[in-house]
């Protein structure tokens, strides 16, 4: 019987500084740090016994990792290539699965809105897809595709047949143009619109500043003192609101408005105004239209598509008075509500700049143009020839 002798190990200078700093790192697998003790001790001439009673291993691991790294040097020191625990799932139990993740279950008769992975693991065993499955190996499978069916996103499907006109009409007016020419200095776009129902809320306990370890604490109950509507319009050139607050919204609150701003320089004496609107009651059609140029014959009104009122940059100031002003919902009265809205108005104003609109005419169309192929490749019979547009952009 041949007699196994061990391999032999010799280090150059470099190699036996990289040994000898792994063999002392705090931060490397415990199991990497064995194996490189095990070469430096063979580098040193110690015997496979000596070596397995000194690192507290068998000899035939000394014997492996000696030899491995005789081999293949430090490439050798790696983990092998492991193929793992068998699947318990066939590719097409798979497949069923993300399938069924993909329906509605309204459409497969289980009374839900929405799949959760709990509700999916019920079904697909009650279906017979498959035996046994946890929730946890369908979040895994799921997870392979990026599909979260317990999700959802709402979407708006566009009614306006002019939807594309009307958006590039204003969008060319925030990027300073009107029938392809440039705008003037003396003309400006006014963003319009109203934010309703703005309650005072007087809470049946002060509310109590934040503190040391403790966020701001506002009381849950509370009184209701009324509510008002807060009309404005947003220059979005020059990043200047004019606001007004009215009990209630509607054509006579808007003129009042109009009068509010049109009446103030630099919109009296001004060669155009051009007044964004969305299709609300108080200034929708054409009769809205003649309504505001026969008091004020230098305006042009533009209204945005239907359902498109992100397109409208008023919404962003809105979005600002909500954060800032309205929430957390806590007045007097609607007194109180009024002088902070002004206020905010006032301080606004001398510290804003206008809003970086970033999509434009060439956007809309690579939207259009993306949701026209989705169409083509995926028609819905319900709406066959309508587009879909996000609500929000």
């Amino acid at each position: 019987m041949p007699v196994l002798h061990a391999r032999q190990i010799t280090l150059t200078a470099s190699e036996r500084r990289r040994l000898k700093k792994l063999a002392r790192s705090h931060t490397a697998p415990y199991r990497q740090v064995i194996r490189v003790r095990i070469v430096l001790d063979a580098a040193c001439g110690h015997a496979n016994a000596k070596i397995a009673r000194r690192r507290g291993v068998t000899v035939d691991t000394v014997r492996r990792w000696r030899g491995r790294y005789a081999d293949e040097g430090m490439a050798g020191l790696a983990d092998r290539h492991r193929s793992g625990r068998p699947p318990r799932f066939t590719p097409v139990q798979v497949a069923e699965v993300k399938a069924l993740a993909c329906q509605l279950p309204a459409e497969t008769g289980v009374p839900l809105s929405r799949w959760n992975c709990p509700e999916l693991a019920a079904e697909i065993m009650a279906r017979g897809i498959a035996p046994a499955m946890s929730a946890a190996t369908v979040r895994r499978i799921l997870a392979a595709d990026a599909l979260k069916p317990w999700r959802y996103r709402s979407w708006l499907f566009v009614r306006d047949p002019d939807f594309a006109a009307k958006a590039d009409r204003v969008l060319e007016l925030y990027a300073r143009r009107w029938d392809g020419v440039r705008l003037s200095e003396e003309e400006y776009v006014i963003s319009s619109d109203e934010k309703t129902s703005i309650q005072a809320r007087c809470r049946c306990h002060p509310t109590l500043p934040p503190g040391t370890s403790r966020t701001m604490r506002v009381e849950h109950e509370y009184d209701r003192g009324g509510a008002l509507a807060y009309l404005a319009a947003y220059d979005v050139h020059r990043a200047q609101v004019i606001g007004l607050c009215s009990e209630t919204t509607g054509i006579d609150p808007f003129m009042d408005l109009v009068d509010e701003v049109m009446t103030r320089e630099p919109y009296a004496s001004a060669r155009r105004v051009f007044w964004v609107v969305d299709n609300g009651s108080s200034h929708r059609g054409q009769a809205a239209i003649d309504r505001l140029t026969s008091r004020y014959p230098n305006t042009v009104m533009v209204h945005t598509p239907v359902h498109a009122s992100w397109l409208n940059q008023v919404e962003i100031f809105f979005s600002i008075v909500q954060r800032k002003v309205v929430s957390p919902n806590d007045f007097t009265n609607l007194d109180q509500v009024q002088d902070r809205l002004a206020a905010f108005e006032h301080r606004y104003n001398q510290t804003a700049r206008p809003f970086q609109w970033k999509f434009t005419t060439a956007d809309l169309d690579d939207l259009l143009a993306r949701i026209k192929r989705h169409e083509q490749t995926e028609p819905d019979p319900r709406h066959e020839h309508q587009p879909v547009l996000p609500t929000a952009a």
